[in-house]
């Protein structure tokens, strides 16, 4: 294994994660809510939960920091070779996934963990080994 040093970036990584945790924790401080992006998205589109203003804000900062990252720096090079349909089932698979581990990478990941909650190790481990399964036996087939 070698590290391509021109795009290793711990500060920025660092930093990305940093925000991350402090967004967790003044969502958890100030609303007592959960920083799952599958609950947060899910519960604005049941009827019976209202869409209250921290769903939407929290939605809204999602969406508007890539936005004004892009106002500060250029735009990096994205590729993807996959196809815009395997794009959406693998979404949708995601999406169904999430609801079957009551929650996302986010919510059980950053919020469960540092709660210490057991449920949310097991869907992290769950996660992790399913991700490195995946990803190795991909690399396999590929050659």
């Amino acid at each position: 294994m070698t590290i391509n040093f021109a795009q290793f970036t711990p500060l920025a990584s660092f930093s990305g994660g940093l925000l991350i945790g402090l967004a967790a924790i003044v969502l958890i401080l100030f609303c007592g809510r959960i920083a799952g992006i599958s609950g947060i998205l899910g519960g604005m589109l049941q009827r019976e939960t209202r869409a209250e203003g921290w769903r939407i804000a929290f939605l809204l900062g999602l969406i508007g920091a890539p936005v004004l990252y892009l106002s500060f720096f250029p735009r990096p090079d994205i590729s993807l070779s996959a196809s815009t349909p395997l794009i959406l089932i693998a979404g949708l698979l995601v999406g169904v996934g999430t609801r079957l581990g009551s929650g996302c990478t986010s919510g059980h990941g950053v919020c469960g963990l540092s709660r210490f909650s057991p449920r949310s190790l097991a869907a992290t481990l769950t996660f992790m080994v399913v991700g490195f399964a995946t990803a190795t036996l991909l690399g396999w087939l590929r050659g």
